[in-house]
């Protein structure tokens, strides 16, 4: 990685290394976190939750690997309705009960999130989206519409490339050593935003909560693991879906969205040509995904 350093200047820019004047300097990171509350489940694992909006319909928004709240609140800025956030087991606040876990319980805690809110419609990132793929599998018409951003895995485990960045992240919250989460959270900023202000800024942040909560021993096993077995188990979702993707994405690779997109009977694929969507493509990506949800 070019030129990283950390900690940052005290200034949270940069200073004789990363892009130049022409680069880019500005750029909205995740939300800040506001208050949340613990929720009892009935599975028996309490998990954070943040509430906003008002009014129907409800929308249920699960976040990905090693991320929580504050990564997932972007995307719904121009949902309307009601809006209900949470931390999976393992993350955050959330109860942490013995693992290994499996996309089995990751799909209990978005069910038990989204009945208790009266969710009718999901979105799910990444790890989140393997959980709700799994979730469909099991009910069907459990949900009026769908949104996949960036699904990682379908009826295959993660790659070795994958694989290896989800353990580097484990490892290094698991160290406690500051330096070490950076170098690995910082791969998820586009080369061209890091040493950034904006930059500083996302890092600083995820840094911030990933060192208080941490994250539970019992995701280290998920990497291996499939949500489904075979594709075909989403045959029976007949709910409308925006899947989306992204070329040149490692962790996600867009082989993934396509196949996801072709098992989704009622399915729209949209896939960006580069990685750091949220970055690059901010505008778009939540215009695209406000504008199918509140049609």
């Amino acid at each position: 990685m070019r030129g990283f350093r950390w900690p940052p200047p005290p200034d949270g820019g940069p200073r004789t290394w990363g892009p130049g004047p022409g680069g880019p300097r500005t750029g909205r990171p995740a939300l800040p976190e506001p208050e949340t509350e613990l929720v009892a489940t009935p599975h028996g694992v309490r998990l954070e939750r943040l509430v906003t909006g008002t009014g129907d319909p409800v929308t249920v928004f699960a976040h990905g690997f090693g991320n929580g709240i504050a990564t997932t609140r972007p995307f719904g800025s121009g949902v309307t309705g009601r809006k209900l956030f949470f931390q999976f087991r393992g993350h955050g606040r959330s109860d942490a009960p013995a693992g290994p876990w499996s996309y089995l319980d990751l799909a209990r805690d978005l069910r038990a999130i989204a009945d208790l809110g009266g969710a009718s419609r999901a979105f799910g990132a990444s790890l989140g989206a393997g959980a709700l793929s799994r979730l469909l599998a099991e009910s069907p018409e459990r949900f009026e519409k769908l949104v996949f951003f960036l699904p990682a895995v379908l009826d295959q485990p993660r790659g070795p490339v994958a694989r290896e960045r989800l353990t580097d992240l484990l490892e290094a919250v698991e160290s406690g050593d500051a330096s070490a989460v950076a170098d690995v959270v910082s791969l998820e900023l586009p080369t061209a935003v890091r040493n950034t202000p904006a930059g500083w800024s996302y890092l600083r942040q995820r840094l911030d909560q990933l060192l208080r909560d941490g994250l539970a021993d019992g995701l280290a096993t998920l990497p291996e693991q499939a949500p489904l077995r075979d594709a075909t188990a989403l045959s029976a979702v007949t709910a409308p879906a925006l899947v989306i993707g992204c070329a040149g994405d490692d962790l996600h690779p867009v082989e993934v969205a396509e196949q996801l997109a072709a098992a989704l009977p009622q399915a729209t694929l949209h896939v960006y040509d580069r990685p750091g969507v949220l970055w690059t493509e901010r505008a778009d990506l939540r215009e695209r995904i406000s504008g199918f949800l509140n049609e």
